[in-house]
């Protein structure tokens, strides 16, 4: 059977439509390229601008329902505009983890309550959110967290540590999972959260990574009052909950377009170099297969939105997705490297761009975690 991976008609208005808001509405600043060091976060003036002219137009989630503030669009719509948006070269989820994680994860299991208080907001921008999963003791083994949350009447008490916290300094409220039943199942004994960062008892500390940028940080909770109308799902059930937020976290379309923006960067950086760089057959070879894997990740991602597109939540096609974009931006890593050679140990893009891309088959889960989901959940094989 022919699959037709173009637009119709009204799917090619809808992306010129973006193209021209990119080009009249996009701040300069998005694009300057002297400012790597720190990403989008030594940004964050022109993020938000560009943030609110975004929500002005309706288009941070133009898929969610109009009475929680989108616009009812289709979720092909929302993957054009995603695309678009990360092909020119401007923040494609200006929504943050308020938009590609918490904010699905509501729709799907959230009360009508929990909806109208936060959704509406995240669309609007007037909130950012960060996600507290991590642990110094539960990484890629999540389910091993000890924060703990006590029931005391109408509040949850929080106490314990959370790491590796993604712009937790900027974030106005945190989803996050704490453990309520000591005694369950490590599994069964997990609660999902939503905690109001500015709460008494919550302290932020940056961590500064090996690349030199700031963007993780660890989070200390201090008998912190959850009031528990923000338990998302059953108490000791958040597990599940937790684990469609990571379905979301693995499927976004602009990694595998800003991988191959990053190798379209290199070849354009080759072509002004040296002849020896342009010249040489290893070098060619290993450019010819990291375009072929870009377009493999392209390719992965469409998946994810067909299944979306059907009313299906992605699960290990999501952690192939996220394995697969997430490795091959560590090989195009290192075939920076092996192009500048000895230069690229001087402190430039290609160096940051190689310590910046250790972490990449870390975050969001490890490649041996999606590696186990793809095993188990998509082969049916039996856990080891």
């Amino acid at each position: 059977m022919a699959i037709n991976l173009g637009d119709n008609a009204q799917e090619a208005a809808w992306r010129q439509e973006i193209r021209d808001f990119i080009k009249q509405e996009a701040p300069k600043e998005l694009f300057d390229t002297e400012r790597e060091e720190g990403g989008l976060f030594a940004r964050m003036g022109a993020v938000k601008a560009w943030r609110d002219k975004v929500a002005a137009k309706g288009w941070i989630a133009p898929a969610w329902p109009k009475k929680y503030g989108g616009a009812d669009m289709s979720v092909i719509e929302q993957f054009i505009l995603n695309e678009e948006f990360a092909e020119q070269g401007v923040p494609s989820n200006v929504g943050g983890f308020g938009v590609m994680m918490i904010g699905p994860t509501l729709i799907e299991h959230g009360t009508e309550e929990q909806k109208e208080e936060h959704l509406s907001r995240i669309l609007k921008g007037e909130v950012l959110w960060c996600q507290g999963y991590s642990e110094p003791g539960a990484g890629s083994d999540l389910a091993a967290l000890q924060t703990r949350a006590v029931r005391d009447g109408d509040d949850y008490v929080l106490n314990g540590q959370k790491i590796w916290t993604t712009g937790a300094q900027f974030s106005d409220w945190m989803y996050m999972l704490a453990r309520t039943d000591p005694d369950a199942p490590k599994h069964r004994g997990i609660t999902y959260l939503l905690v109001d960062m500015k709460s008494p008892g919550v302290t932020v500390r940056p961590l500064t990574t090996l690349s030199g940028q700031q963007t993780f940080n660890e989070v200390f909770f201090e008998d912190v009052r959850v009031p528990a109308k923000n338990r998302v799902g059953e108490e000791n059930r958040g597990w599940y909950v937790g684990t469609t937020t990571l379905d979301f976290e693995r499927s976004s379309i602009g990694s595998a377009v800003g991988i191959r923006k990053q190798l379209e960067s290199l070849i354009r950086q080759t072509e002004k170099g040296p002849a020896t760089f342009k010249n040489n057959p290893q070098t060619r070879l290993e450019f010819a297969d990291r375009w072929i894997e870009a377009e493999v990740g392209k390719m992965l991602s469409y998946r994810v939105i067909s299944m979306q597109a059907n009313g299906l939540i992605p699960n290990h096609e999501a952690s192939m997705c996220k394995l697969f974009t997430s490795e091959l931006q560590q090989r195009i890593a290192n075939l920076s490297m092996h192009l500048f050679g000895m230069h690229g140990n001087v402190r430039n893009r290609s160096s940051m761009g190689y310590m910046q891309a250790v972490s990449s088959t870390i975050a969001g889960g490890t490649t041996e975690i999606q590696k186990g989901i793809m095993a188990t959940r998509g082969l049916g094989l039996p856990r080891g």
